[in-house]
């Protein structure tokens, strides 16, 4: 089997092996896995090699389950990402690398302040890149059912990064949930978008910065990022509005916000015909930001909100502007009472996703609604008075 054809097939096979089983035994799954390897044209020996010494990590588990910094709202979240160490070390790496950022940005249109923030949350800038064994890390996340249609087609890209001597079963470390080297890529990823920047032969997101950056460019320009666009931008609001239009998935031209009284903070807003949602990470006595298009591409890196938008902002500081300004936002719920309020909503017949105390987006979509209900300002910030009215209606 030609190396083309043998790339056709695994990359219409990654797309679907997320159809396999996961749980049971382990050593059917396993069985299963190997056998499936071996249909997609891996020889007995390289699928031996690299299915060797395999097995399930409780650890990876444990840590699947326990991403408790995401419960902190973003007044405390952000400054808790943005260190003095991050800005500093970014600013230091913009000027060390800053003729690799020129070309990336004249190849791939992502700004240096975009990859810069990713490559500093992600692993300050290479340094902390994970512990985990990336092989069982991928093997226990799709046998563990709960998201095996993302981690299982990961398997088999690493399989096949063995194969091009790019990764070593026994060896390879990196995140809990499977992410590699300094930007913390998925094998998949790393098929699709992975580039041998520095010229030596191979892929190395994990000691080859030139290559992690324009392989971080690449992906992100693959998930639809939009030259010389912004992702992001702080705004004042001159007057009330009906704060029910604000969240993600509420989108009006610039036009439209500008006519409402948004205002640029720092800059002047972009084109009026541009798209942007208008959003209160804690609600309207909080920050307050327009998102664009491009600030959706954040969102395929990572899924958590508080993350995405400190990572956008973060990048917006890198690219020179100040730090946010925090505002006076009321006292939010603790993880417990949210948990309260999630199964109140949802008894209530609101759609909350999981109760795990997290102010997801469904969660926070569910609490504009309801606010809209009570006859309150509807900008999906969960306080305790709107706890301790829906506990005793």
């Amino acid at each position: 089997m030609t190396f083309i054809i043998k790339v056709l097939i695994l990359m219409i096979f990654l797309n679907s092996a997320a159809l396999g089983k996961c749980g049971g035994e382990f050593t059917q799954f396993l069985s299963d896995i190997k056998e499936e390897s071996l249909r997609i044209g891996y020889t007995e020996k390289t699928v031996n090699e690299f299915f060797d010494n395999v097995s399930l990590s409780s650890e990876v588990l444990k840590a699947d389950r326990a991403q408790g910094i995401f419960l902190k709202p973003f007044n405390e979240f952000a400054p808790r990402l943005i260190s003095d160490y991050r800005i500093q070390h970014g600013k230091k790496n913009l000027k060390k690398y800053s003729s690799t950022f020129d070309r990336i940005e004249e190849i791939y249109g992502v700004p240096r302040g975009v990859l810069t923030s990713f490559w500093a949350l992600e692993t300050d800038f290479g340094a902390v890149q994970g512990k985990f064994n990336t092989r069982d890390a991928l093997i226990t996340l799709a046998f563990d059912c709960r998201r095996p249609q993302i981690f299982r087609p990961q398997i088999f890209a690493a399989l096949e990064l063995f194969v091009r001597n790019e990764f070593s079963p026994n060896e390879t470390r990196g995140a809990w949930a499977g992410e590699i080297g300094m930007v913390q890529m998925l094998p998949k990823d790393i098929l699709e978008n992975g580039i041998d920047a520095d010229g030596d032969g191979k892929i190395n997101l994990q000691s080859s910065t030139r290559d992690a950056l324009f392989s971080a460019a690449k992906m992100l320009t693959s998930l639809g990022w939009k030259a010389n666009e912004l992702w992001l931008q702080e705004v004042n609001l001159t007057e009330e509005i009906d704060w029910f239009e604000t969240g993600t998935d509420r989108i009006k031209t610039v036009r439209e916000w500008k006519s409402l009284g948004v205002s640029g903070k720092y800059t002047d807003l972009p084109e009026a015909s541009e798209n942007a949602s208008l959003i209160l990470p804690q609600g309207r006595q909080g920050p307050k930001f327009l998102a664009y298009s491009n600030f959706n591409v954040f969102f395929e890196w990572n899924k958590s909100f508080i993350y995405v938008l400190t990572a956008a902002h973060f990048a917006n500081q890198l690219e020179g502007s100040p730090s946010f300004t925090p505002g006076n936002p009321e006292k939010g719920l603790t993880k417990n009472q949210m948990k309260l309020l999630q199964t109140k909503l949802k008894k209530l017949g609101y759609e909350v996703g999981e109760i795990d105390g997290i102010l997801g987006s469904k969660t926070r979509r569910s609490v504009q609604e309801i606010q809209r209900v009570l006859n309150q300002p509807a900008d999906a910030w969960p306080t305790i008075e709107l706890l301790e009215l829906l506990l005793n209606a």
